[in-house]
């Protein structure tokens, strides 16, 4: 069979030979006629497959309701896979034109087998690239980081890829080649260093759960706020509320600390943490007119005459004399303010009830007392919550004059030039 095959090969070759031209120059022509129809066969062979192939895929995409094959389409693997049949031919082929120039038949068989090499690895990266996009769509499966997992087995790939690439160029065993290899192990790991830690620091992100696609996280160090869009191998991608985007390694998740705001997209309700800043000199002891005034506020009305009664009975107890307030025990404005705040929140619709709702003093500051209102909204949407937050303080900065409060507020230009125009009128 061999030397049939051999005969039809030089056909042409010997038709030069009976035509009186030189033997090795009609070899050489005939390998070059030989190389020209290979040539002319792979590119028809390459051409129709790839169009018979992309077209019956495209069909078969339209007709069905998967998108598996669509992202196959998407990934070239049609057009990976149309590289085969001419692929068979260049290794069925080759042998039979180099036949008389061995040395040539040894170089072209390498780059065929590289060839083969390179293929197969584009071919997996093709289905990996598409079952990688096919999970995403599934909801069990977007928050995962699966582009580190598809970039792990790419670098597997290339690797052995690339290992039997070398073996074949320098005509050693693969074993060997690995052998050798293994001296160099200390570059191999500074070179892949950033690749390693990031492998290492996926696994870990995925395993602990430390991160997900979707969520928001604040890295302080790198300037992200915002929501995680992509996890891969190297890097971590954020897309920050300006519509910007921060790149930060995913190494650096496991070894510096950020805030992730998973908990509170998970939880109930949305934490409101402000203070209204009291000035002291404007708090003072409430007398019997404050108080038939604040009984008429219904929202503090129940709590008044109970409080009242019982510092009343209290100080009749106790045998208090009343002429100075500062005997005995009395309410203030700010109690009672803060009384009507916290009850303010407990008939806010939008504050979650089952929370943790609070009306607290902070220390004192040179600005005053800071009133801290410490409550959960129930619509923890960044523009809504922001909303309920200023609706609630709008409504108690408005209240504030109700009870002979004063908010601090540094003074203004306005205040100052007021405060000269009066001082000059006294003078007068």
């Amino acid at each position: 069979m061999r030397e049939h095959v051999r005969e039809i090969s030089n056909f042409l070759a010997n038709y030069f030979i009976e035509k009186g031209l030189d033997e090795d120059l009609a070899h050489f022509l005939n390998m070059l006629i030989n190389i020209a129809i290979v040539f002319v066969l792979w590119y028809v062979i390459h051409y129709v497959t790839k169009s018979i192939l992309l077209t019956a895929f495209q069909r078969f995409t339209n007709r069905t309701k998967t998108t598996f094959d669509d992202y196959l389409v998407q990934s070239n693997f049609p057009r990976y896979v149309s590289n085969v049949l001419p692929l068979l031919l260049l290794i069925l082929t080759v042998p039979v034109i180099f036949v008389d120039y061995p040395d040539l038949l040894k170089i072209f068989e390498t780059l065929v087998d590289i060839y083969v090499v390179v293929l197969m690895v584009l071919i997996a990266r093709s289905l990996l690239r598409t079952t990688t996009n096919y999970l995403k769509r599934h909801e069990s499966y977007r928050d995962k980081p699966l582009e580190s997992y598809t970039q792990i087995l790419m670098i597997v790939f290339w690797s052995i890829g690339f290992v039997y690439i070398f073996a074949e160029l320098t005509n050693k065993s693969v074993l060997g080649f690995l052998i050798s290899l293994g001296a160099a192990s200390a570059i191999i790991l500074f070179i892949f260093r950033d690749t390693i830690l990031g492998f290492i620091a996926s696994i870990q992100v995925s395993v602990n759960d430390i991160v997900r696609i979707g969520d928001w996280i604040t890295f302080s160090k790198y300037g992200a706020d915002g929501f995680v869009t992509e996890i891969n191998l190297a890097t971590v991608r954020v897309q920050n509320w300006d519509n910007t985007y921060t790149t930060i390694p995913t190494y650096n998740l496991i070894a510096d600390s950020f805030h992730n705001w998973r908990g509170m997209q998970e939880s109930p309700g949305r934490r409101i943490k402000r203070s209204l800043f009291i000035k002291q000199n404007s708090i003072r002891y409430i007398n019997d007119e404050d108080l038939a005034r604040f009984e008429e506020f219904d929202l503090i009305a129940p709590y008044i005459k109970e409080r009242q009664q019982e510092i009343n009975e209290y100080n009749k107890k106790k045998g208090i004399n009343k002429k100075h307030l500062i005997n005995g025990r009395h309410q203030t404005n700010l109690g009672v303010f803060r009384n009507y705040t916290l009850n303010y929140l407990k008939s806010h619709p939008e504050i979650n009830q089952e929370m943790t709702m609070m009306v607290r003093h902070l220390a004192p500051t040179t600005q005053g007392i800071p009133l801290e209102v410490y409550c959960f909204s129930k619509d923890k949407r960044w523009e809504f919550y922001e909303g309920i937050t200023a609706d609630i303080f709008d409504h108690l900065i408005a209240a504030i004059p109700y009870f002979d409060l004063q908010l601090f507020e540094s003074p203004s230009g306005d205040d100052i030039i007021k405060s000269i125009t009066a001082l000059k009128k006294d003078q007068i």
